[in-house]
């Protein structure tokens, strides 16, 4: 079976590229992180030889460092078929001035940014995948993301300028791309148990196709409906955490679910602020403790009566639980050598405050009570996931209350094998690292579903083009 060159940029822990390759379909060549324990963790994980840059370049191997300092020219005849990567943009800048009595806008490009298009230039892929938070496309008022979109589109355009700003003297001629799918994916949309978003541009080389823009645009509209969800009943019905950390799909749940909700049926007589009379009110009034009835309910599905659609969605959800390997292994129940796993401990301040606080609600339910935590103003602090939708987006860093978590009253912060649950990270995927170290890369990581599903697409494009 032929195999396709994948090439990793700004990898982290590896979680773009892990989606690619559970499609059995790709070669990692290389991949890059500047943070060392990401590198230990992907080099562990991906069976690659570890090494710094400016050490003697090879296939295989994950380079440590800056990526200012690759030579991919080394690379330009390793036939490189993708590459993926998403560039911190934070080092974007716009400068307004006058001249001659017009308004002039200077634009600066993130070196890293401009890197990853140096690797293109070399590279010259036939299709690269570039991810981002959603959020940049709405950065300087979009003229940040319309100019990404132009570099990409207009290479050989562009690489005179950009070429200025990573200092490359390439006479290589740029090729031309034409942008395939750009636009923010949920992942939730595609079975990641997590409600999160992020920027996907997908570019195709033109010259794959003899510039034919009537089999172009047939991709185009594939994609589009492939990433948002909408040729598969997930879209609809999402998976939880109470089956990702149980390992079966909801109907199998119902006693789990009845005695986790059950635990927090006296917290109105504890906090009695007025978000929680309104919860008690208008929410815990509303539930009947039958696990499909408040699964609809809290999602807020309707379902033709009759129709098997629901049977047929929780069918694609036992689906989904073998494809991650989580099939009837409660998360509890994992290898105990894994450190990834251990409960972190809590403060008797914060244990007491999370006891009050139930799922799919945070700090703000015991405000101007004794479990008060004074000066926060972010949705996610203190705030547990619910077992029956989506988990809110996990993040990489952060203290006061930022780790997330778990549902059940008894429990505090989630673990991070929990995080990686939440991500679809397979069990045996091992960290590298301290327990922020490894929190940072699962929280930094594209879940790997939503990359294995980015990664089916590309596949379809590269079997076409053949």
């Amino acid at each position: 079976m032929k195999k396709y060159n994948l090439y990793s940029l700004f990898s982290g822990a590896g979680g773009l590229d892990l989606g690619f390759i559970l499609t059995g379909k790709f070669n990692l060549i290389f991949g890059n992180d500047k943070k060392e324990s990401a590198a230990k963790t992907h080099s562990n994980n991906f069976n690659e030889k570890l090494i710094k840059i400016g050490e003697c370049p090879n296939l295989h191997t994950f380079y440590v460092g800056n990526i200012s300092e690759i030579d991919f020219g080394f690379f330009e005849d390793t036939n490189p078929d993708v590459v993926v990567g998403g560039p911190p943009c934070q080092d974007f800048s716009i400068i307004r001035g006058p001249e001659a009595g017009t308004n002039i806008v200077e634009f600066s490009r993130g070196r890293l940014y401009a890197h990853y298009i140096r690797a293109l230039i070399h590279l010259q892929p036939k299709i690269f995948v570039f991810e981002n938070v959603p959020g940049l496309k709405g950065m300087k008022g979009g003229f940040t993301y319309n100019t990404i979109l132009e570099d990409f589109s207009k290479l050989n355009v562009r690489w005179t300028e950009l070429k200025n700003l990573v200092g490359n003297n390439s006479k290589i001629s740029p090729l031309s791309y034409e942008l395939v799918f750009n636009g923010v994916v949920d992942a939730s949309k595609l079975g990641v148990p997590q409600i999160r978003k992020r920027l996907i541009i997908i570019g195709l080389r033109r010259d794959l196709f003899q510039y034919n823009l009537e089999k172009i645009d047939r991709i185009k509209n594939n994609i589009q409906k492939r990433l948002a969800g909408k040729e598969d009943l997930i879209g609809k019905y999402p998976l939880t955490p109470l089956e990702v950390f149980e390992g079966r799909p909801l109907p199998e749940l119902c006693e789990q679910y009845k005695n986790t909700m059950r635990e927090y049926q006296q917290i109105i007589k504890e906090v009695e602020t007025s978000e929680a009379v309104t919860w008690y009110e208008t929410e815990w009034n509303k539930l009947s403790f039958d696990i499909v009835k408040d699964y609809l309910l809290i999602n807020n599905i309707s379902t033709p009566e009759r129709s098997g659609e629901l049977d047929v969605a929780f069918e694609k959800h036992a689906e989904i639980l073998k494809e991650l390997e989580y099939y009837n292994k409660n998360i509890k129940q994992l290898d105990s050598d894994d450190p990834s796993n251990n409960i972190p401990k809590e403060s008797l301040s914060v244990s007491e405050r999370m006891k009050k606080i139930p799922p799919d609600k945070n700090y703000s339910f015991v405000k101007g009570t004794e479990w008060d935590v004074v000066g926060k103003g972010i949705g996610l602090i203190y705030r547990r996931i619910h077992p029956l939708k989506p988990a809110y987006t996990v993040v990489a860093y952060g203290g006061g209350g930022t780790s997330g978590y778990h549902y059940e009253k008894s429990r505090g912060k989630l673990t991070n094998r929990e995080r990686a649950r939440l991500q679809t990270f397979p069990d045996w995927f091992k960290f590298k690292g301290s327990f922020q170290q490894v929190r940072g890369q699962i929280g930094e990581a594209v879940p790997v579903l939503l990359a294995k599903r980015i990664a089916e697409v590309v596949v379809e494009i590269l079997e076409g083009a053949e």
